[in-house]
């Protein structure tokens, strides 16, 4: 049998990826560059200093296993048909298992991330996979896990994996696979495929693991787990396969921009495969051009129809349209009835950095809602001049030591990586110390024009009179409609229009992520959010700096603020 006909499927792969980057096939960005990077590398592995080579059978052999495999669900299991890969399928899990180290010859890919829609064909991908990685990977003693936060979820991807091996014997005969009701053991060298619910046990040491919908998963603890079990294996591999959610301040959310960052070149990963459908900024969320670009799979396993029909739902519904978006266009809005536009969130002007904007007047706001878990500070420096038009915003966030290393709500482990990146100061004791946020201000004080600090009287009356002992301008700004209404608005206009420079701070773009818009019958708004445990502290810092701006501008008659 010739090289040519035994890698067809690499074929069909190639032609979608090369179809992909001529624009013959509607694709985000995203899947663009991932195509392209392929590509690329193929280039340069013809340069024998480049340290990875594309195996054309390796590739070959993961697809032609998968499709020896029945459908599990749907038509296809009724009709008794096998799988039957899609070319965006092949390239997408074919490729990354042909690239080998030159040297080594072990894979280059350890991580596979795949972020598709809902409905896109996703259990076979990774059934298909864990059931190739137990049998035919060639790894002694395999340990294949499929991970998740709760059982139900676990049983999404092994359900399916061991109904396929149940039904196909001879693959049962000829690798001596045993199928029990919770596991699949391999008994002559221990190799077993098994769903885990929370984190391995002690001692285990995955070869592959899978985690799917790593969306709902509120900490990182189960990925890093595994990835700290895969220690020992020569080329263990990290299947994520997932959509989008609903928590920005997750750690599914992070590895996608991690991947995105990695596809633009921002940073080097070469050992991470990323496949991210969705759409582009700009698109028209409301069109089949959407729908099409961000599901590789429209009118193949998901229905051309159903998709239209549930986005006519989500034009006439805000609560059907965030999760149409979230679910069929993997895009991430944040809360469920989110009250920022956190596309537009993420394209607004890059900021100044602090030390180009010291002697500039700024305007703080200060929100102690809570002594035991998280305070904000949030400055705001105004346009200046006329090369300026920015709102420039920075922020300090402050939290309890004690609760945060003692894990004792569902957000320390946030927290944690947050001080691990120099992002959240973390006091001594149980409760949040203000002297660190005093030194703050005063560091503020010392280095900008600081016009003046809003502030909430809740928790922060003792606070504000020793500041203002200290020649601090403190004004009482209560959380009431009637003051958060104006601001907030114009922090949304400000939004829309580019111009609030936020830094794209983690910590900011999560608590924005959280934010939902209380509105009452005159139309006034005010920041609400739906779960105890999705904080907004830091947006209402915003808010309150931006009530103190407008008020001393318009007080002033300076021109670069209209207001209404």
């Amino acid at each position: 049998m010739s090289t040519k006909s035994v890698c067809q499927n690499v074929k069909d792969a190639t032609k979608y990826c090369k179809d992909v980057v001529a624009g013959k096939i509607p694709a985000c960005k995203w899947v663009i560059l991932a195509c392209q990077r392929h590509l690329d590398d193929l280039i340069h592995s013809k340069d024998k200093t480049f340290p990875y080579v594309f195996d054309e059978k390796l590739a070959e052999k993961v697809l032609r296993f998968i499709q020896l495999l029945p459908h599990t669900k749907g038509k296809w299991a009724a009709g008794k048909q096998n799988i039957r890969l899609e070319p965006w399928q092949k390239f997408s899990i074919g490729m990354p298992f042909g690239w080998i180290h030159r040297e080594k010859c072990t894979r280059r890919y350890r991580k596979i991330l795949i972020f598709v829609p809902r409905k896109n064909g996703k259990s076979i991908i990774a059934g298909g996979i864990g059931n190739y990685m137990l049998s035919m990977d060639g790894e002694y003693g395999a340990e294949v896990y499929s991970g998740a936060t709760t059982e139900k979820q676990a049983w999404e991807v092994f359900r399916p994996a061991k109904l396929m091996i149940e039904r196909t014997p001879e693959l049962r005969e000829h690798c001596g696979i045993e199928v029990n009701a919770g596991s699949m053991i391999i008994l002559r060298d221990g190799s077993r495929f098994e769903p885990v619910i929370g984190k391995p046990g002690d001692g285990s040491s995955p070869s592959c693991a899978i985690v799917d919908e790593y969306h709902e998963h509120q900490t990182s603890d189960l990925y890093d787990t595994m990835e700290t079990g895969m220690g020992a294996r020569e080329q263990p591999v990290m299947l994520v396969i997932t959509t989008a959610g609903s928590s920005i301040g997750g750690p599914c959310y992070q590895m996608c921009r991690d991947a995105q960052r990695m596809l633009d070149g921002a940073i080097d990963d070469p050992e991470t495969w990323a496949m991210l459908y969705t759409t582009d900024d700009g698109d028209d969320w409301t069109s089949e051009d959407a729908l099409i670009k961000a599901n590789p799979n429209y009118g193949i396993s998901i229905d051309a129809d159903f998709l239209r029909s549930r986005q006519r739902e989500a034009m006439q519904s805000s609560q059907k349209q965030a999760i149409f978006r979230t679910k069929h266009l993997n895009h991430w809005v944040g809360a469920k009835t989110t009250w920022i536009n956190i596309l537009k969130w993420n394209t607004c002007k890059p900021r100044l950095p602090l030390k180009e904007l010291e002697g500039r007047p700024c305007y703080v706001g200060v929100d102690f809602a809570s002594k035991v878990d998280i305070a904000a500070l949030v400055a705001v420096f105004p346009p200046h001049g006329d090369d300026d038009d920015r709102w420039h915003v920075h922020g300090w966030y402050y939290s309890p030591e004690n609760r945060v290393l003692e894990m004792i709500d569902g957000n320390s482990a946030l927290y944690r990586q947050y001080h691990s990146d120099g992002l959240l100061t973390l006091t001594e004791g149980d409760v949040i110390d203000f002297e660190a946020i005093k030194d703050d201000l005063r560091g503020i004080a010392s280095r900008f024009d600081l016009q003046q600090v809003g502030f909430d009287p809740w928790q922060a009356t003792q606070f504000a009179s020793e500041m203002i002992d200290e020649g601090l301008n403190m004004i009482e700004v209560r959380q009431t409609v009637q003051n958060m209404s104006a601001p907030m608005k114009e922090v949304e206009a400000l939004v829309m229009s580019g111009t609030l420079s936020h830094g794209s701070c983690p910590v900011l773009t999560w608590m924005a992520s959280n934010v939902v818009a209380k509105i009452d019958a005159k139309d006034n708004i005010y920041p609400n959010k739906e779960r105890s445990e999705n904080k907004i502290d830091g947006v209402v810092a915003l808010i309150i700096a931006i009530n103190r701006a407008m008020t001393s501008i318009a007080d002033t008659g300076s021109s670069i603020w209209v207001l209404e």
